[in-house]
């Protein structure tokens, strides 16, 4: 009896200490079809390619990675029902994602309550502003783009501009930054337009904006399909302005929905896009490379999208590899990220800041011949 009670108790010991029992489940929400599929396909692609290359090296502290993904369609209702899915029935030990701000949004909350470790690869500052205790993001904030855009325009004399935006999370997160910052920068907003999520036909916005005395610039907020409709008109209407977009459409799929109306514009983005281009000296450099290499053998061209998966799960690896066994281990874990290099920037997490980026980690470039071209570092 007293044998059978201590194997018991040894037993016990054993799983306390062994929580992942050889496996470590780690859910992923990813928009992989409908609109922002080119968004979610490659997060998809990169967090499939870094598990196998884990797994093939014998895992985390010898224990094997478990990656289960669901397709939000980019719905946040879907997005909901899956994290739930994630949480309570798969017993994942953390969760990277959503793809997007409004998805991201809607299971804040959630996630909260249940008190799991979230890395979302969405944009928007709501995310983290305030600070969400188990709540972190690797995609960069819409202010730290405007303010890098804000910067050149500053530098090269852009004073007045119009803006249009996409009436989606990501669109009007960026509309209130855009507005929020601009005195901070002496930029004058001259007009202010707004298409739904699923608009192509944005001609009668564009005539108001060229009918506007005075704009300098136009900048458009959104992800495709609309950015990409907004760069055909522009050309129709024979708008001369320069045209900026949002790191939103910082993906080579953009380029190819707006083809040759594409040449020219400008926008913030990460340095993946340009990784040849940069200085031997920049600390990202060598780890862009690699990872456009490792990515584009398997998959076709790297997008720096997938760069935010990148990121969220290699720091989610380090602080597993630094002894994380629990929820609340992994949590306290992500928040002592320091000095992280990634692909979408440096990140340094603290406790009152779960974004970890600054404006310095994007750069400005340019369509050039059906290509990316850096202009501003």
């Amino acid at each position: 009896m007293k044998r059978t009670i201590l194997g018991a108790i040894l037993g016990l010991i054993f799983l306390s200490s062994s929580a992942f029992a050889g496996i470590i489940k780690i859910g992923a929400l990813v928009s992989i079809t409908g609109p922002t599929s080119f968004l979610g396909q490659p997060e998809k692609n990169t967090l499939e390619m870094l598990v196998n290359q884990i797994n093939k090296n014998g895992g985390i502290n010898g224990n094997k990675i478990k990656l289960i993904v669901y397709d939000t369609k980019g719905q946040p209702g879907a997005t909901v029902i899956l994290a739930r899915k994630l949480i309570y029935s798969d017993r994942v030990l953390a969760i990277i994602g959503p793809t997007r701000s409004g998805s991201t949004l809607a299971i804040i909350p959630l996630i909260e309550r249940a008190r799991v470790p979230l890395i979302s690869m969405a944009s928007s500052y709501k995310i983290t502003t305030p600070t969400k205790k188990w709540v972190f993001k690797t995609a960069p904030s819409d202010g730290l783009a405007v303010e890098r855009l804000y910067s050149y325009m500053r530098d090269h004399n852009i004073k007045n501009i119009a803006i249009l935006t996409a009436e989606t999370g990501f669109g009007e997160s960026g509309k209130e930054e855009l507005e929020k910052l601009a005195g901070k920068y002496g930029i004058k907003i001259l007009d202010k337009e707004t298409f739904g999520a699923t608009d192509t036909n944005m001609t009668p916005q564009l005539i108001k904006i060229k009918n506007t005395k005075g704009v300098q610039a136009i900048v458009c907020w959104g992800t495709n399909p609309g950015p990409a409709s907004v760069a055909k008109e522009v050309k129709q209407l024979g708008i001369k302005v320069p045209l900026f977009m949002s790191h939103g459409v910082a993906s080579k799929r953009f380029i190819q929905l707006a083809g040759k109306s594409s040449e020219g514009i400008m926008l913030p983005a990460g340095k993946l896009l340009v990784a040849d281009q940069l200085p031997k000296t920049d600390p990202q450099r060598a780890v862009l490379l690699k990872y456009k290499d490792e990515y584009e053998k398997i998959y076709g061209p790297v997008s720096t999208f997938g760069g935010h998966a990148y990121d969220a799960f290699e720091m989610l690896k380090q602080v597993l590899e630094n002894g994380a066994r629990t929820k609340t281990q992994i949590r306290d874990g992500l928040e002592k990220i320091k000095n992280f290099v990634g692909i979408t920037g440096i990140f340094t997490y603290s406790k009152k800041d779960h974004a970890g980026l600054d404006p310095s980690d994007f750069c400005i470039v340019k369509i050039v011949n059906g290509n990316w071209k850096l202009i501003s570092y």
